[in-house]
């Protein structure tokens, strides 16, 4: 069986308030893990290593700044 995006909506549409809050909760902690995997294989596969590099040559060049000063500028 496939369900359709809109027949999970219309499901979704029928549980009790908690329910939905928990399968929302769910549904995060699924994304989560799932972009913890995506990272996990770009970084093994190489894909993030010219980012990596740069923050490097940025970090040892100075180029970078506190997060609380950041934060604090926003």
């Amino acid at each position: 069986m496939n369900t359709t995006r809109l027949e999970v909506e219309s499901a979704i549409k029928q549980l009790p308030e908690r329910e939905v809050r928990d399968l929302a909760k769910w549904l995060q902690a699924y994304l989560d893990e799932r972009w913890d995997r995506q990272i996990e294989a770009d970084l093994a596969s190489g894909k993030l290593d010219r980012l990596i590099a740069q923050a490097e040559e940025d970090i040892a060049a100075g180029n970078v700044r506190d997060l609380d000063e950041v934060l604090r500028d926003g």
